[in-house]
């Protein structure tokens, strides 16, 4: 987190300016971040769901996720029985 010493306070990166200066003072705190601006062209849904190693196990639903399924399913089969009884 940027410090200004001569205000003595710490600043969040968003709180500063632009250009990495003070807000209150105008010293230079920290270089400004290039940040990468998200679009549609640049955006690659298949690396964010999979993980930077690409690995597909790590994308895969967990075990409690599953087990509520299949406990959704019973429950539901259950019902239908009662229904059609």
């Amino acid at each position: 987190m940027p410090f200004c010493e001569d205000c003595a306070k710490y600043w969040a990166p968003s709180a500063m300016n632009d250009d990495g200066t003070c807000p209150t003072c105008g010293r230079t705190v920290e270089a400004p971040k290039v940040q990468s601006t998200i679009t549609a062209k640049n955006l690659d849904l298949k690396r964010l769901a999979v993980g930077d190693d690409g690995d597909p196990a790590d994308a895969a639903a967990p075990w409690h996720f599953k087990l509520l399924m299949v406990l959704l399913v019973v429950y539901l089969g259950w019902r239908f029985v009662q229904l059609l009884t």
